[in-house]
């Protein structure tokens, strides 16, 4: 669960139109090589902002908000950042650049929302990068043991970082879960706020299939 497939960029994504839907400009930001954070509210790939400096040679003055930001549905900005290949570079130097353009740019200053959607290895510095401009940290996981076993890593990850940055754990997500016993009894040992059950609804996986959010 914790190496993909748990449903982050799927709780992303919805919670981004949700915002959207109550009137919030959303700005979602994918952090992961695979750069599929934001299919379903953009419908396609899109180009990552490593793949876009390196066209220009690295020469980010050069860069128009429009080169990396696409609208997606209902008005949510969606950026990309994209990786080095496997085994080749550090992600967090990806994130940086990423935040460092989205800032010359004023993009999260305009913004009431920005959502980061992080690959599950936050133990990593590199991938622990995006915890350095965030507010609030929300894990996703299952209740099952690998699930949970994930999680204690990313609380411990979270916490470290917490001492020379703003973030702080916002609470977990019970995803493609009926029950939430292990869950819970995990939160009320480590302190943790549950903040949602979700069950294993099919028309999660449908939604995924048409290319859409749920709550599209």
């Amino acid at each position: 669960y914790g190496k993909g497939g748990i449903g982050k960029s799927t709780t992303s994504s919805n919670l981004s139109v949700a915002f959207s839907k109550l009137g919030k400009r959303v700005l979602q930001i994918g952090c992961d090589p695979k750069h599929d954070s934001t299919f379903t509210l953009t419908k396609q790939l899109q180009p990552t902002v490593i793949d876009v400096l390196k066209e220009c040679d690295f020469h980010a003055e050069e860069l128009r908000p429009e080169d990396f930001v696409v609208e997606g549905y209902n008005g949510v900005m969606c950026v990309e950042a994209g990786g080095p290949p496997a085994g080749t570079g550090c992600g967090g130097y990806v994130v940086d650049q990423t935040v460092k353009l989205l800032k010359e740019h004023h993009l999260l200053e305009d913004t009431d929302v920005v959502i980061f959607d992080v690959l599950g290895d936050v133990v990593c510095g590199g991938f622990a990068a995006p915890l350095q401009h965030a507010q609030r940290a929300l894990i996703v996981a299952a209740n099952d043991f690998d699930s949970i076993f994930a999680m204690n890593r990313i609380v411990a990850a979270i916490h470290a970082k917490s001492k020379n940055y703003q973030v702080r754990l916002g609470g977990v997500i019970a995803n493609r879960s009926a029950a939430t016993d292990q869950i819970d009894r995990y939160a009320d040992h480590a302190g943790l706020k549950r903040l949602a059950p979700i069950a294993d609804h099919d028309v999660i996986r449908r939604s995924r299939l048409e290319e859409s959010t749920p709550f599209e």
